[in-house]
């Protein structure tokens, strides 16, 4: 299969270089596109066909469901079931749509088992980034879309990044430039009595609750060795990893840094080649390529996946992260860098 690219450019007219990939989805094949989080791998959401294909392209197993993607309001009514718009979905629908929420309802029949892997809900959102939103609108169907790499790989934040991963296993990319928050959306699932997040994302828990009330936080969150049942894309235990063993370090400040160095200076010792990612100060050791992610949590998340990308193309053996705070997108950061690591040192 040889995989095309359509390189948008501002300056014309955007419906109509989306044209071409939009027929692509409607004739149940599969496209690469930009959302405001990461890139996407899309394919009508009515099409089971198509939709296997996603899992096909990505070497994704069966039992991780998908995020269903729209591009307005009245796409939701045929995807969720009856009643399933609670006075909670609408709140969370008019203040945080278009954007990086996912709310998770039950689903209608409508919804092949393929996308929601069996579940009786569905994964729900609008995005923001014009590109995904026109996408969806010519196309005339909700897209169903997991990030466009292979399976627990980081998730793409440019066009380069799927074509490593996927050039030859999908139909087309659209070239949308760098996604601005480069983790993915925030999940979380309303289907119940309680709110649960399932997985954090571009939009903070806290915003959440300031708007509906206390939020139950899934295990799967804030741990690595979780092994139940994926209710939503993210949960799984492994995801988003670089080539690289990962080890992650956790603590204070002070006692980080100190172990970082001590297991960098051990590692290159031993031959690796060995790289520090630090969120809050770059972090020296001789010998050791040493990266800082960002000055803010808007940055680290930006900078994240491309820093784990960056660290292939270096055919990196080791690398050593350090923590960041929970709170804001902190929550979300240091999700990634737990289901990326090998090993997570408490210092």
């Amino acid at each position: 299969m040889k995989t095309r690219v359509f390189t948008i450019d501002a300056s014309k007219d955007l419906k109509a270089q989306i044209a071409p990939a939009a027929a692509i989805i409607k004739n149940g094949g599969v496209v690469a596109f930009p959302t405001e989080t990461v890139y996407g791998l899309g394919a009508n959401a009515y099409d089971a066909n198509a939709v296997k294909k996603i899992f096909e392209a990505k070497k994704r197993p069966a039992d991780d469901p998908l995020i269903v993607h729209v591009s307005d309001n009245s796409m939701v009514t045929g995807l969720a079931d009856a009643g399933a718009i609670s006075d909670v979905a609408r709140k969370l629908m008019a203040t945080f749509w278009p954007g990086p929420l996912t709310i998770v309802v039950k689903k209608s029949r409508a919804v092949p088992g393929v996308v929601t892997s069996g579940l009786d809900t569905v994964a729900i959102r609008m995005p923001s980034h014009p590109v995904a939103r026109a996408l969806i609108e010519i196309s005339g169907v909700p897209i169903a879309a997991p990030s466009a790499n292979l399976f627990e790989r980081p998730s793409p934040t440019k066009a380069s990044h799927v074509l490593t991963d996927l050039d030859g296993r999908i139909d087309a990319v659209i070239d949308g430039g760098s996604a601005d928050i480069g983790v993915e959306s925030t999940i979380i699932d309303i289907s119940g009595e309680k709110s649960l997040l399932l997985r954090p994302g571009g939009v903070p828990l806290e915003k959440l609750e300031e708007l509906i009330g206390a939020i139950e936080i899934h295990p799967s969150v804030r741990e690595k060795y979780f092994y139940g049942f994926a209710r939503s894309p993210g949960m799984k235990l492994k995801h988003y990893a670089p080539d690289a063993r990962l080890v992650l370090v956790e603590g204070t400040r002070d006692r980080v840094v100190e172990s970082i160095k001590k297991l960098a200076a051990d590692s290159i010792k031993d031959g690796k080649k060995t790289a520090i990612l630090s969120c809050t100060g770059a972090i020296q050791v001789d010998g050791a390529i040493s990266k800082q992610l960002g000055n803010d949590q808007a940055q680290i998340a930006k900078n994240l996946f491309d820093a784990f990308r960056e660290m292939n193309a270096l055919k990196i053996d080791v690398i050593i992260a350090e923590c960041t705070t929970e709170d804001g997108l902190g929550l979300a950061i240091m999700n990634r860098l737990r289901k990326a690591a090998e090993k997570i040192v408490r210092a």
